[in-house]
Parts: C-alpha cells; sequence; structure tokens
C-alpha cells in the first residue's frame, strides 16, 4: 500500500493492523494466583469429584426417609456429622444423626429433615413432618467427577474460571505466554514522573497508561523509556525491543522537522503499512512490520495516544491471543446536548454518561475535546463515534458510543 495515501478509514487501518495475525502457540505454567486474565493454553480436567461423597445441603438430621414416612416419630440419635468430621458408623432403622451444611451423610441415611421441623429432647429427636425434600441432599459428583473437562484453551481465566480450576484439584494451568509490548516515548521535551520538568520541558504520561492497558488486555508491557530526537537514540531504543511482538512508539510519527521515528525504523527494514487515517484525536497514527514484529506508532498528545491504543493496539493484544479482537460492540445512547456536524474525519468524542429515567443511556460530551488534556478524559467514561460527515444532531439524538475499558 502506497504510505502517502491519505484518509485511509478506522475500519480500514484496523484491517490492515490485524491482516495475517496469528495467536501465539508459547505456553508457560502459572500459579492459580497468578492465572486471572491469562489465556488458557491446556484443557483442564478434574483431578476429584465434586462433592466428594453425598452431602447435606441444610442443617438437621439424617434419617431414613421410612422412618419419618408416618411422622410425627421420635428417633434416638446416635452421633453427629459435621463438615471436615463426618460420623463414622452406620444409621439403623429408628435412628438419627444430627447433621450440619456440607457434612457428609452417613451409611445407611437417606434423606435429610430440617431442624425446623424437628423438637429435639436429650438424646431423641421428634420429626412433626416427614415430608423428604431431594434438594437436602447434595448428592455425590453432582458438580462433576474426575475426568470432565471443564475448561477449555482459548478462553481468557476469570475470577470464576480460577474457584473452579481450585475445585477440580490443580494448582498450576497452562496459559498462553502473553504478547511482550514495547512502549517507547520519544522526545528531549519529556521527563519521567517524579522528575521537576524545566521550563521546555513536559512529563512523559502516555506511555504508562497505554502499558496499564496493555497489561489489563493480557499482555506483558515493557517500558523502554525515552529516546531522544536523534537516530542513534531511536537506534539504539528500537534494538532494545527486538524480542517483543508488537512496538509501540508515543509521538514523533509526524513529519516534522524533528519526527524521526518513520525514517529510523524505516532504515532499519521496517514495511510501513499505512501512515496517517481519517480520524480524531489521532491523525498521524504510523503501522507496519519490522521482521516480525508489529510496530505501532502512536500519536504524542496523551488523549490521542491513548484512544488510538484503545482502538488499535488492543485489539492486536487480543488478535495475539486467540481472542476475538473487539468484543465490545458499540452500544447506542441518547445525546443530551446538540453536536455539530462533524468533519471528513471520524471523530471519538470524550463523554460522560449516565442512565436516564426511562431507562435509556445519555450521554454527554465533556468540556474540551482538547487531544492534549487528560482530565477531561479521566472524567469521561464512554466515546461518543461521529462517522465521516456526520450531519449536525439535536438533541435527544441516538448516537453509537464505545465504553472506554481504559
Amino acid at each position: 500500500m502506497n504510505a502517502l495515501v491519505p484518509a485511509l478509514t478506522v475500519e480500514g487501518a484496523l484491517a490492515l493492523v490485524l491482516k495475517g495475525v496469528m495467536p501465539t502457540k508459547a505456553a508457560q505454567r502459572c500459579s492459580l494466583l497468578d492465572a486471572a486474565g491469562r489465556v488458557l493454553a491446556a484443557p483442564v480436567a478434574a483431578r476429584l469429584t465434586q462433592p466428594p461423597f453425598n452431602a447435606s445441603a441444610m442443617d438437621g438430621y439424617a434419617v431414613r426417609a421410612a422412618d419419618v414416612a408416618a411422622a410425627p416419630v421420635t428417633l434416638r440419635i446416635i452421633g453427629e456429622s459435621a463438615a471436615g468430621h463426618g460420623f463414622r458408623g452406620e444409621l439403623k432403622a429408628g435412628e438419627a444423626v444430627r447433621i450440619f451444611t456440607g457434612a457428609p451423610i452417613p451409611t445407611g441415611a437417606d434423606a435429610i429433615v430440617i431442624q425446623e421441623d424437628t423438637t429435639r429432647d436429650g438424646d431423641h429427636v421428634t420429626v412433626r413432618d416427614g415430608t423428604i425434600d431431594p434438594s437436602y441432599v447434595r448428592p455425590r459428583g453432582g458438580d462433576f467427577i474426575a475426568g470432565d473437562e471443564l475448561l477449555t484453551p482459548g478462553r481468557r481465566l476469570t475470577p470464576r474460571d480460577i474457584t473452579l480450576a481450585a475445585a477440580m484439584g490443580h494448582a498450576e494451568l497452562v496459559v498462553l505466554r502473553p504478547p511482550r509490548v514495547a512502549i517507547l516515548a520519544t522526545g528531549d521535551e519529556l521527563v519521567l514522573p517524579g522528575i521537576m520538568p524545566q521550563t521546555d520541558q513536559i512529563v512523559c504520561s502516555n506511555t504508562f497508561g497505554i502499558a496499564a492497558m496493555v497489561r489489563a488486555a493480557g499482555g506483558e508491557p515493557v517500558l523502554l523509556g525515552i529516546a531522544a530526537d536523534t537516530a542513534r537514540s531511536l537506534e539504539q531504543k528500537v534494538d532494545e525491543a527486538a524480542t517483543c511482538d508488537i512496538l509501540v512508539t508515543a509521538g514523533g510519527a509526524s513529519v516534522g522537522d524533528h519526527d524521526l521515528v518513520a525514517p529510523v525504523l524505516t532504515a532499519q527494514g521496517m514495511a510501513l503499512d499505512f501512515w496517517k487515517i481519517a480520524m480524531r484525536p489521532g491523525k498521524p497514527l504510523m503501522f507496519g512490520h519490522l521482521n516480525a514484529q508489529r510496530v505501532l506508532g502512536l500519536p504524542g498528545n496523551p488523549v490521542s495516544s491513548l484512544v488510538c491504543a484503545r482502538l488499535f493496539l488492543l485489539p492486536l493484544v487480543r488478535a495475539l491471543l486467540g481472542l476475538n479482537p473487539e468484543p465490545d460492540r458499540t452500544l447506542t445512547a441518547r445525546t443530551t446536548q446538540p453536536l455539530a456536524a462533524n468533519g471528513p474525519r471520524a471523530h471519538y468524542m470524550r463523554a460522560t454518561s449516565r442512565i436516564a429515567a426511562d431507562g435509556q443511556v445519555e450521554v454527554t460530551p465533556v468540556r474540551s475535546q482538547d487531544s492534549s488534556l487528560m482530565s477531561p478524559l479521566a472524567k469521561a467514561d464512554c466515546l461518543i463515534v461521529r462517522t465521516i460527515h456526520d450531519p449536525a444532531l439535536p438533541p435527544g439524538s441516538l448516537v453509537p458510543i464505545l465504553q472506554m475499558d481504559f
């Protein structure tokens, strides 16, 4: 594709970013404590049966159903069964065992009567109501049995999955290696957080937000720091990223006299797929291939950088994990304010949302759409998606929105 062709659409750019992406096949073992959010690489089968025995679902008495069929009836209490301390004997006719929720049902018993339907007097219990409710007994293997395959590869593990894996007897799981994403800020004007900037400097903030997004998406961020505005500095940083799956640069991807990212990467062998897309914020977006590595050049403005990372980097990370690149489609909301006609670029407007009295989601654009302002972005929770040449819209119009998961 000719890199000079302007006005590539967001959809067209994303298709190029995801073209030919194959999920990583490298796997590793990790503990349950570290497995949440990872993608399962091997099936997980139960190593044991759950419950491992017939268990009581209620506090009450374990009895023989035949003994209480003609209730009221008085039975002799011969022992107790509690969780972790089951009754070891055998229940016979005319007998009962005091039992608690989760405890094993004694041999010889086949029913539970709840304590509310009984009256105890010393070593005897009178059962007033002999109606048997099968749900009071949790049968052995009612959840799963040893050998059942309950978690399959390609699944991003949730806390529920971790709980299930633990119940199945697993302390470790085999998961995919997370895509390694090198993140590089560029510019002599930048200093790291914690360093007081001089009069002509600013704090580098967007790379830390991008790293947080990568980690939340299941990737492994590798922060490379800041490259100075020299070809040598950029070359050294790019070399440090050689083992990563994705190289993300923030800033320096435009065409100004000091924008060196594209020339340096091209000189090192990068094939440029596109530069510049029809969207705002984020027009100067670059994408290419450097050997097997994918290179995404984000704008330097923090808002542009994060919005573009949401639209292009996160789908790429998910695709490398074998997940659906876009799990959350646009929703529909009602705008509370008039929206001016949109121009020749798709506009992703930062906005806040709320549920109106009629149950409809309402959205209000934040006070400023300036791509250099982070405080309005932090207040926003969604993006209003304005398509190319979208007409002016009055208040109450329905608009597509993207939830902001960053």
